[in-house]
């Protein structure tokens, strides 16, 4: 964590307009902590900073054709640190695709909609919630 009262979040999309609103959402209504990437390498470069979650894009291939997936990248968060929530957010509304993300560990899958930041606070809320119980 970034100190005693602030978490810090990691957005991670390629869509610069989404990113940039969802940054806005959290900025105005948390107290969080924000640092947006627009690819999964990006993020992973900045682990070492511990985010305490990781908001993730499913598709990660506008910026760069060349750029690693959602899943790949979540793949390789797991690894690299086992304990960091992931939830997916995607514009894909299917329920294999979500099956798929939470087969690979993360957290939430969420689509992308005009609903999206609500969920998501209520997730992030629940990991907290989870985190609280798991210590006891």
């Amino acid at each position: 964590m970034m100190n005693e009262n602030k978490i810090l979040i990691f957005l991670v999309d390629d869509d610069a307009l989404f990113l940039k609103s969802l940054e806005i959402e959290f900025a105005e209504n948390t107290e969080s902590g924000i640092k947006t990437f627009p690819t999964g390498e990006l993020c992973l470069s900045s682990l070492h900073e511990n985010p305490d979650v990781i908001i993730l894009d499913y598709h990660l291939d506008c910026v760069d054709k060349n750029a690693i997936n959602g899943l790949e990248t979540l793949s390789r968060i797991k690894k690299a640190n086992q304990a960091i929530p992931v939830i997916m957010l995607s514009s894909q509304d299917k329920i294999e695709v979500a099956v798929n993300c939470m087969k690979h560990q993360a957290f939430d899958y969420i689509v992308k909609s005009e609903t999206a930041f609500i969920r998501l606070q209520k997730a992030i809320t629940t990991i907290f919630h989870y985190q609280k119980i798991e210590k006891r």
